[in-house]
């Protein structure tokens, strides 16, 4: 995406609906993490692909695994920020790096499907199956798509919000 906000739209969306199974604030932030590998390449005109190595499955993987590991020691960080927007928060270190794997990977399903240089199956050159969906998908099409997610993640957190509301004034 030419913008990592965008991003936020999706894993938003996302995280907020599977927030039993998903940590909202490792998933979401996920999709920051792996864009660092972008703006280093720009920063210090290495003259590579932007979207080099994290932004392929495998090592993508790795990255947000590191990720979930480095935010275990945030989790009473996200607790306080997920208060402030009414979610109900427990951080758990299995979740946190899997929401980290999880939010990479959706960033860089987004991304492959936006950039050309993106190589989801790196090392493996053979497979460009994805490359499929460039001639099928637009980059404003996606962009519009990851704009309505945003706008239909307002659901998932109102129900969130809701439950946590519900959950604090039954505690009184």
């Amino acid at each position: 995406m030419p913008f990592t906000p965008y991003h936020f739209g999706p894993s938003g969306f996302i995280g907020l609906t599977f927030r039993k199974w998903i940590d909202i604030p490792v998933f979401v932030l996920a999709n920051v993490i792996v864009d660092i590998e972008v703006l280093v390449i720009m920063l210090f005109n290495l003259g590579w692909p932007r979207h080099r190595y994290c932004h392929t499955l495998l090592v993508g993987a790795a990255v947000g695994a590191l990720w979930g590991v480095a935010a275990y020691r945030l989790r009473h960080l996200f607790k306080k920020i997920m208060q402030l927007f009414r979610i109900p928060y427990k951080g758990d270190l299995r979740k946190m790096v899997v929401s980290g794997v999880l939010g990479v990977w959706l960033h860089v399903l987004i991304d492959a499907t936006y950039h050309s240089d993106v190589k989801i199956f790196w090392p493996n050159k053979t497979i460009s199956l994805w490359r499929v969906y460039h001639r099928h998908v637009s980059a404003e099409q996606i962009e519009t798509i990851c704009v309505a997610f945003f706008i239909a993640a307002v659901i998932p957190y109102v129900i969130a919000a809701a439950s946590y509301i519900k959950q604090n004034k039954v505690k009184k």
